[in-house]
């Protein structure tokens, strides 16, 4: 028997940012029985924690795969380890996982969270005809990183309005999209972005981190701001607060438990 959690990640509330499960193990996993866990689980990311010595080892894994980076769910499962007491609220959260070592600092004010993530700049790349009609417009700038795209649209009004169609996204290419735009006038934040991806089993996500590591870089050249506040427009909805240190950059969140209790395999 393990112990398993769930939290939202990226607010302080409960229903809204992006649900992750988190589960301890005593010692690493089978691939195949993870994955079974998180396509049970159903939630857009599981991480599997197993202590080590110098701090905990994490893989990811949505229901169709794993992935080698995750957000949100190392957001909660950090938060999970200074909520169950395992870790001290003075004591960094550290993590070994496929994209190297990430930490994250609990900030004791609030709440607040943040994650030490590698920098993702997008490249200035031409818009596949399928991004486009997927989307339903021409974007006014499209950069790509990694596997996925960033677009930026002319208004948050455009950005919160957007109906994609999810086979048009899938086959523009690559694994995701993000879509972002300048903030309006009035609000509390400095930009807001969608994140859809058509592939990995969940259409939109709700809040990604993940995809902030390219928003940040971005918007701190284009707004010349060194911290900012992004809002990811999904139907939940969350906020994420940015930072770009060097080559990485700093993703500041919260998170509300919402369930805790025993996987019995």
């Amino acid at each position: 028997m393990k112990p398993i959690y769930v939290a939202d990640a990226f607010t302080s509330e409960p229903f809204r940012g992006n649900p992750a499960a988190v589960c301890l193990c005593g010692k690493p996993e089978d691939e195949r029985w993870m994955q079974q866990v998180a396509a049970e689980i159903n939630l857009p990311e599981t991480a599997f924690l197993v202590p080590i010595e110098d701090g905990y080892d994490l893989r990811w894994f949505t229901p169709e795969s794993e992935v080698d980076l995750g957000g949100h769910a190392t957001l909660a499962a950090a938060y999970t380890l200074w909520h169950t007491g395992r870790l001290r609220s003075d004591q960094t959260a550290r993590f070994i996982t496929k994209s190297g070592v990430l930490t994250v600092d609990y900030n004791g004010v609030d709440g607040w969270m943040t994650m030490d993530y590698p920098e993702e700049v997008p490249l200035p790349a031409n818009a596949p005809e399928a991004l486009i009609q997927g989307l339903g417009l021409i974007p006014r700038y499209t950069g790509k990183y990694r596997q996925d795209y960033m677009v930026e649209v002319d208004s948050e009004q455009t950005v919160r309005s957007l109906k994609p169609d999810r086979q048009q996204l899938a086959a523009a290419g690559g694994r995701g999209i993000i879509v972002t735009a300048k903030a309006a006038a009035d609000a509390p934040y400095d930009f807001v972005s969608r994140a859809f991806f058509p592939k990995a089993g969940i259409f939109e996500a709700a809040v990604s981190g993940v995809a902030h590591c390219a928003l940040a870089p971005y918007w701190t050249r284009r707004l010349r701001k060194p911290e900012l506040t992004g809002y990811q427009a999904s139907k939940r909805g969350g906020i994420v607060k940015v930072a770009v240190n060097g080559s990485r950059v700093l993703l500041s969140g919260q998170a509300k438990m919402m369930l805790q209790g025993t996987l019995e395999v």
